[in-house]
């Protein structure tokens, strides 16, 4: 195993986890090569990321404030082809006054110890008509303390 491979497990031991997505690998996910895209397995995490906080807070659209995305992060471990299904496991990092780092890890769904890819994304939490940050909501911080 490398050394980041050893780091990613650490990272995810001190993580909390929030949500595992099942997906599934469609046949338009694939490129010319025959396997998936690596702008897929960036869309894999967000659908996580969207059914967690839908789930837990409910819808964002025309909301006054809600997460965007400040940067995102992937490491590709292993190819995906179709047909095939996924869990993507999203965990809870360092939390500050207006954002929450995440993390990912892509597995098979059928075979845990195939692991796909691991990535991460910070999440700020913004005011859209000012469009600035502000402070996670409470309900939020609750919620990510409360792990």
């Amino acid at each position: 195993m490398n050394s980041h491979a050893t780091s990613t497990k650490v990272d995810q031991l001190q993580a909390k986890l929030l949500h595992v997505s099942r997906q599934v690998i469609r046949w338009g996910d694939m490129d010319a090569l025959g396997h998936v895209n690596n702008t897929v397995y960036f869309r894999f995490m967000e659908q996580c990321r969207i059914e967690w906080l839908d789930a837990a807070f409910g819808p964002t659209v025309a909301a006054v404030e809600g997460p965007v995305i400040v940067n995102a992060h992937c490491n590709f471990r292993r190819q995906m082809k179709y047909p095939a299904s996924i869990a993507v496991q999203m965990f809870a990092g360092q939390m500050g006054r207006t954002s929450v780092e995440t993390t990912y890890v892509i597995r098979d769904a059928d075979d845990e110890q195939i692991i796909y890819a691991d990535g991460g994304a910070k999440i700020v939490w913004v005011d859209f008509k000012k469009e600035k940050s502000t402070a996670l909501p409470d309900s939020l911080r609750q919620f990510l303390t409360g792990l």
